[in-house]
């Protein structure tokens, strides 16, 4: 995909603030930490549009970025971070809900996962949830640049094997060395259509 303009649109904790519209939005789920705004830099060849942090759990909203005033990338806040306090997690909790059962212009929903690790507790009652939604969704597994090329197939079947999965495809990708990005687009090109 060519990425003419992208720009940052609006900050949300509940319907009335989300975009009037009916552009697809393309929404990026993960544990804090997990690279969801490097990931969205990454495929849009910009280095700071979306906000990447060292410390996890600083997106504490839904932030929408406009891309091509074709569609959104939509950035939900990270789970699972245990910095944040009990009331925290459960407001951020609640919106993210919220926004994923009641989006009208949904199209995809991307899982983010850490490809060095087994999906989390979090992961898989995201995992689950999106199931239970019976919301479209793909699986990608970042940071593949911190494991030997080797090695990335192994990691990939170790993931699906932890959450069950037999169709779904798992895509590596690396936002460090920009990776796989074409792999991505043709993925979520297919739901944009």
């Amino acid at each position: 995909m060519i990425i003419k303009d992208s720009k940052f649109e609006i900050s949300a904790v509940n319907p009335k603030q989300y975009p009037n519209g009916t552009e697809p939005e393309i929404v990026l789920v993960g544990k804090s930490n997990v690279g969801k705004s490097s990931f969205i830099n990454t495929m849009i060849n910009r280095k700071n549009l979306a906000r990447t942090s060292n410390t996890p759990g600083k997106t504490r909203q839904i932030n929408f970025y406009k891309i091509n005033n074709e569609f959104y990338f939509v950035d939900l806040p990270g789970y699972g971070y245990s910095q944040m306090s009990k009331e925290e997690k459960v407001t951020s909790g609640r919106f993210i809900e919220e926004y994923l059962v009641k989006g009208n212009n949904i199209r995809l929903i991307i899982l983010l996962l850490d490809i060095r690790h087994k999906p989390t507790e979090d992961d898989k009652l995201m995992y689950k949830f999106i199931l239970e939604q019976n919301l479209p969704f793909m699986i990608i597994a970042n940071k593949a640049d911190k494991i030997a090329v080797t090695k990335v197939d192994d990691e990939i079947q170790k993931i699906k094997d932890s959450l069950g999965l037999s169709f779904t495809k798992v895509i590596p990708f690396s936002s460090e060395r920009k990776i796989y990005t074409e792999n991505a687009w043709n993925e979520i090109e297919k739901f944009l259509s």
